[in-house]
C-alpha cells in the first residue's frame, strides 16, 4: 500500500507561481512512477504530465514549458513547479503513483492523493 500526501496549495495571483509537493510513503520511493492529475469543478480529471523511476519527464500540451516536474528520492517527494498561472489553472490537483511505466491515464495509476487545492486569481 502506497500512501501519498500532496502539499503546497493555495491562492495565487495570475502570473505567479506556485510548487506543490507529494510525499509518498509506504513503499520503495523509487520503484514508483509518479503522475499529476487535476480536476476543474465540473470538468473531468485531467492529465498534467509524470515522471518515471529513471526521471524522464512527459507533459500534457496544456502545461508543457509552465510546469516542470521532478523527484527526490532521498524525500520520497514528488514536486510540480508551476509559472505563469492563470485563472484556468484553478482546480484541485492530485498526485497519484503506480509500480509500472508513467502513463498519462488516470485509471492506470493504483494510489492517489487526497489533493490540494489551488485557485488562481485574475
Amino acid at each position: 500500500q502506497v500512501q501519498l500526501v500532496e502539499s503546497g496549495g493555495g491562492l495565487v495571483q495570475a502570473g505567479g507561481s506556485l510548487r506543490l509537493s507529494c510525499a509518498a510513503s509506504g513503499r520503495t520511493f523509487s520503484s514508483l512512477s509518479m503522475g499529476w492529475f487535476r480536476q476543474a469543478p465540473g470538468k473531468e480529471r485531467e492529465f498534467l504530465g509524470a515522471i518515471s523511476r529513471s526521471g524522464t519527464t512527459t507533459y500534457a500540451d496544456s502545461v508543457k514549458g509552465r510546469f516542470t516536474i521532478s523527484r527526490d528520492n532521498a524525500k520520497n517527494t514528488v514536486y510540480l513547479q508551476m509559472n505563469s498561472l492563470n485563472p484556468e489553472d484553478t482546480a484541485v490537483y492530485y498526485c497519484a503513483a503506480r509500480l509500472n511505466y508513467i502513463s498519462a491515464y488516470a485509471t492506470r495509476y493504483d494510489y492517489w492523493g487526497q489533493g490540494t487545492q489551488v485557485t488562481v486569481s485574475s
